[in-house]
């Protein structure tokens, strides 16, 4: 049965997209990417957020902080991460891409290009660049309240 043949049973978006991204991961190989896809993911959100926090990197990912410790000991250990003390507050990390890490990145970049021509084979590049626009759009609203949530926590707790 196809989604339009079920009158008001539809999946939700959450859902779709859900699904959608187990595509992608079924798709993707360490060999093909030259990483594991956790990394990948990692890599590209230190990117787009330079310098971001190691506690943001816990709640961008809805990870417990020991478990983004050991990504970020196996993103140091492969060179494609740092971590350093946040000169404002010594008892917190950034985080920041390394050279090798930013090469490393583009090159799985070129990799998923293939992994999301195969998963988007149905929609026209219009189609792919409008998805792409309102999944940024969404993904940056999303971050942007949830930093802000997590910003009036630490005020709470400052004062």
């Amino acid at each position: 049965m196809n989604i339009e043949d079920c009158n008001g049973c539809a999946p939700g978006s959450m859902v779709l997209l859900t699904r959608l991204a187990k595509q992608v991961y079924r798709r993707s190989n360490d060999e093909l990417l030259g990483m594991q896809l956790r990394h990948l993911v990692a890599l590209s959100y230190v990117r787009d957020h330079d310098a971001c926090p190691q506690h943001e990197l816990a709640e961008a990912f809805c990870m417990d902080a020991n478990t983004v410790v050991l990504l970020l000991n196996e993103l140091e250990q492969l060179r494609y991460a740092t971590r350093l003390r946040d000169p404002d507050d010594r008892r917190r990390h950034l985080v920041q891409l390394t050279p090798a890490g930013a090469e490393a990145l583009r090159l799985a970049e070129r990799a998923q290009e293939a992994i999301e021509d195969d998963v988007l084979q149905a929609l026209d590049a219009d189609e792919r660049t409008t998805l792409w626009q309102l999944l940024t759009r969404a993904l940056s609203g999303a971050e942007q309240e949830q930093h802000q949530a997590y910003s009036a926590t630490i005020a709470s707790i400052s004062t």
